[in-house]
Formats: C-alpha cells, structure tokens, sequence
C-alpha cells in the first residue's frame, strides 16, 4: 500500500514542476514539433531524454510495435540475447513505492516523508516503463558486443518514440542494483539488467546540450 494521500502527491508533483521549470527547457512550440515527420539527420539531432511526462496513457500495443523495429540491429553471430518487460499498473505503484522506500532509508520525520514523496512523485508520474535485459554471456568479448547491440536497440527506440510523438530517457542507478528491485522486475538468472525505460507523452522537452567540435576527435589515416 502507497503511503501517500492524493493531496500529499499533488503538492509533490506540484515540486516536481517547480524545479522542471528551473532548468533549461525549450518552450512549448518545441513540444509541438514532437511527433513531426522529419528526415533521418534532423530526428538524430532533435531528440531529447524526457523525464517530466503528460498525464495521457501510452498505447501498450503502440510500445511493442516500436521494440519489434528497434530490435533491427547490427548484431555479431545473431546471438539476439535481448529481453523486455513493459510495466504499467499495480507493478509500477510497487516500483514507485520502492523506489520511495529506497531513498527514505536512514532518514527520519519530515526527512524521511520528504524523501519518499519526492521519489515516489517522480517514478509514478511516469506512465510506461520497459526494462531491458540481456544474456550475459561467460564470454567478455561476447558480453560486450551484445551489450552494444541491446544499447542500439534502446537509442532505436527513443528514435521512433520521438517520431511518434513519445519522450523517454534511459535508467540505471543505486535502486536498480537493489534485490528489491530486481526481484520486482523479474530478472532471470544468467541475465544482466541493462537499463530502465521511462516513457511517455512530453509534458517538458530539454534543450539540446553543446557537442564538442568533432574535428578534434577524427583521424584520417591514408
């Protein structure tokens, strides 16, 4: 059972926007430009990781089509060692609650509600979650190149979310290393947990971040 009340969550959300507001975020034309049909070269430079999301359900069905695309990549010996869990509902409630739990530990009083609220606000404002997983291979040169190839399934799917409309950004941390959160997730044994995705409608789009001249890190050798 979540320990908060629908007044007690309003205002925490109400914090999550105050900060969101703090930081550089482009303005709501920028939102209206998610979803918009564009060339390969502007849809790479357009996206953005979105963490603050719309009150507005995400198809279920719309998420596996996109994952059926993005699992379209360059893949050494075809190993296909990928896995996905989509997680909405009463598990991510759990999940929210955990990750309140989590960041409350060692705290008491006021610090201990603050901190379970501000986490709990900020993982069940998200309303589609997909964790990705991975065989881990006894091999570190497999491990490796199958790492790469779940990595480019993820950046495949910001890139047809984005397209349609849907931000998402890519999660590991402290709490996903955690049994709890494993054993919530469902990861299997000999499976490496390669990262959480959070997804949905923009309600905030960041702006785009500098890239460094790139002159400086090619070598041409004839």
């Amino acid at each position: 059972m979540t320990r908060k009340n629908g007044l007690t969550l309003r205002h925490t959300l109400s914090k999550l926007t105050d900060f969101s507001n703090s930081l550089c975020y482009n303005d709501d034309e920028t939102i209206k430009k998610v979803g918009m049909k564009m060339d390969i070269e502007t849809l790479i430079k357009e996206r953005r990781s979105v963490s603050l999301f719309e009150d507005k359900p995400v198809s279920i069905d719309l998420v596996k089509e996109m994952l059926k695309t993005s699992v379209w990549v360059p893949n050494h010996k075809m190993t296909q060692p990928w896995r996905f869990t989509i997680i909405t509902g009463e598990t991510k409630e759990q999940l929210a609650n955990l990750a309140g739990d989590f960041m409350a530990r060692g705290k008491t009083g006021e610090d201990k509600d603050r901190a379970f609220n501000k986490a709990y606000g900020t993982f069940s404002q998200v309303p589609v979650y997909v964790m990705v997983f991975m065989n881990e291979s006894h091999e570190l040169k497999r491990r490796q190149e199958d790492y790469a190839s779940t990595s480019l399934i993820i950046h495949n799917l910001s890139l047809i979310g984005w397209e349609k409309g849907l931000g998402m950004i890519w999660k590991t941390g402290p709490l996903t290393d955690t049994e709890a959160f494993r054993e919530l997730i469902g990861v299997k044994p000999g499976e490496k947990f390669v990262g959480m995705i959070q997804l949905g409608y923009p309600k905030k789009v960041p702006r785009a971040m500098p890239r460094m001249d790139l002159d400086t890190r090619i070598t041409e050798l004839n």
